[in-house]
């Protein structure tokens, strides 16, 4: 709070520790706390592809298990019903609820993805972040 000189007398100031936070103040911009857990990347999604109509599978995966309920599957994989009315309905859900549902009705939903091109010499070789840029700039 500010105050004129003459006022300054007749009160006392109160000093804050340091890192207390004003009411109704904006934090500052620098006073993020540190990430303790890397943010996830695009890359630890990718376990491999998903099937075609993977849910046409399931669905008929799940009804030939003994004619099982959207309920039972989910009961069974520890998920909502709701999660599996979307994954049915074409919802693509995390491979983890994949390796899930695949493991409980015993098919497979997620097929492993080899990059590796062969060259006429046998031997298998991958394309790198490198060669990539190396091929953009070699078409500029």
């Amino acid at each position: 709070m500010w105050v004129c000189p003459k006022c300054v007398k007749l009160g006392t100031e109160i000093k804050k520790p340091p890192g207390a936070r004003v009411p109704g103040a904006k934090p500052k911009v620098g006073s993020k706390k540190p990430q303790t857990k890397r943010p996830r990347d695009v890359f630890d999604l990718m376990g491999g592809d998903i099937v075609d109509e993977f849910n046409v599978k399931i669905r008929e995966a799940r009804m030939a298990k003994g004619g099982w309920t959207q309920k039972n599957l989910a009961q069974e994989i520890k998920e909502k019903e709701n999660l599996i009315k979307k994954i049915e309905t074409g919802f693509v859900p995390e491979d983890r609820v994949l390796k899930k549902i695949g493991t409980v009705l015993e098919i497979e939903l997620i097929e492993s993805v080899d990059d590796n091109v062969k060259t006429s010499g046998g031997s298998a070789m991958t394309t790198t972040l490198g060669d990539m840029i190396r091929i953009k700039k070699q078409g500029r």
